[in-house]
């Protein structure tokens, strides 16, 4: 037996509204269910966690393969990280890449978003133009352009 499909990725975010609206200006599409309140048993149970309240926001890619679920969790409180902004090399989940059409422009409408450059963007051999960002709640966000 084989796995169908990666179904989605989830980020923790302290603040959903600020995060749908960062993955929405780099085109990431709100599901048609939206968002949804989770609690109750079955939630407890799957997470592991005790008197589970979140909120969540489930987002798809413009070619809808990818998912991606944005959680504020209610009760209990999310933990912070110490530092707030890991490096790269931390382990753990290293980073969300997307591809873009124009690395520039895309910068230039999550600059506004609270998106800062880790650096600088770089090319790669001449084929990509990439870079990674701080995003919502610290996780880092790489993008990708092809250029050759």
């Amino acid at each position: 037996m084989t796995i169908q499909r990666m179904d989605n990725v989830a980020i923790v975010v302290d603040d959903l509204d600020a995060a749908i609206a960062f993955f929405s200006e780099l085109g990431l599409e709100l599901e048609p269910e939206g968002r949804a309140h989770i609690e109750g048993a079955f939630a407890d149970q799957t997470v592991g966690l005790d008197g589970i309240r979140s909120e969540i926001a489930m987002m798809r890619t413009p070619d809808g393969h990818g998912r991606l679920e944005l959680t504020k969790y209610h009760h209990p409180a999310a933990s912070a990280t110490s530092p707030a902004a890991l490096p790269p090399n931390t382990l753990g989940l290293h980073r969300i890449m997307f591809a873009v059409d124009d690395l520039d422009d895309t910068l230039a409408r999550l600059r506004p978003h609270g998106a800062e450059l880790l650096r600088d963007v770089a090319n790669y051999e001449g084929v990509y133009r990439l870079c990674y960002l701080r995003g919502p709640a610290g996780i880092i966000v790489a993008l990708a352009e092809q250029v050759g």
